[in-house]
C-alpha cells in the first residue's frame, strides 16, 4: 500500500472515531439530562406527597398517614441527598462541552482529509496538522467526563441507522443559495 494511501486510511480512522466520541458525549448529554428530568419530577412528587401527608395528620389521627408521611419524607431525603452529591446538570453540559469541543476536531480532520485527497497539501504537512489535532483531542479526552454503553449503542444507531450525520445531495442544496446547488450548476452547464 503506497505512503500516501496508509496516511489518508489513518486520517480517516481518526475521523470517524472523532465523529463517533463527538455524538456519543451528545447522547450521554441527553441521558443525563433526561436523568435530571426524572430526579426533579420525583422530588417535586415527594415534596407533594410530604405536604399533603403533614397536612392530612393536621386533620386525621390516623397511625398509617402518619407512617406513610414519614416514609415519603424520608425517600425525599434521599433524593435531595443524593442530588447534593450528583449535579446531573453540571454534568450533561460538560457532555455538551465536550461534544463541542469534539465537534471542532471532526470537522478539522474533514477539511484534512479534503485537503489532502484533493493534493491542495503536502504528506508532511498533512502530517504535521494530524499531529496538531491529535494533541488538541488528547487535551479534550483528558478532561472529559466519562461516558456509558448505552450512550454508545445509542451514538451507533443514530450514525448508522438515522444516518445522523449523512445528507444526501438533495437535501445540501436546500441548504445552499441557488448559485451554490449542484442541480443549478448542472442546469446551466447543460444549457451551454
Amino acid at each position: 500500500m503506497p505512503e500516501s494511501e496508509v496516511l489518508e486510511h489513518q486520517l480517516r480512522e481518526c475521523f470517524a472515531r472523532v465523529v463517533y466520541s463527538h455524538k456519543t458525549h451528545e447522547k450521554q448529554a441527553d441521558i443525563t439530562s433526561k436523568k435530571l428530568g426524572h430526579f426533579k419530577l420525583a422530588q417535586v412528587a415527594l415534596s407533594a406527597l410530604t405536604s399533603s401527608g403533614a397536612l392530612a395528620t393536621l386533620f386525621a389521627e390516623d397511625f398509617y398517614i402518619k407512617c406513610a408521611t414519614a416514609a415519603v419524607s424520608l425517600v425525599s431525603l434521599f433524593v435531595t441527598g443524593y442530588m447534593k452529591g450528583f449535579d446531573p446538570g453540571a454534568v450533561a453540559q460538560k457532555h455538551r462541552d465536550t461534544a463541542a469541543d469534539l465537534w471542532a476536531i471532526r470537522e478539522s480532520y474533514l477539511s484534512l482529509l479534503t485537503d489532502y485527497a484533493s493534493g491542495t497539501i503536502s504528506r508532511d504537512s498533512a502530517c504535521n496538522r494530524r499531529d496538531k489535532l491529535q494533541s488538541e483531542l488528547a487535551a479534550i479526552y483528558k478532561s472529559a467526563p466519562g461516558t456509558t454503553s448505552k450512550s454508545y449503542a445509542s451514538a451507533q444507531e443514530a450514525l448508522q441507522k438515522l444516518e445522523d450525520y449523512t445528507f444526501n445531495p438533495g437535501e445540501i442544496d436546500k441548504f445552499l443559495p441557488p448559485a451554490l446547488k449542484r442541480d443549478s450548476k448542472r442546469k446551466n452547464s447543460s444549457s451551454k
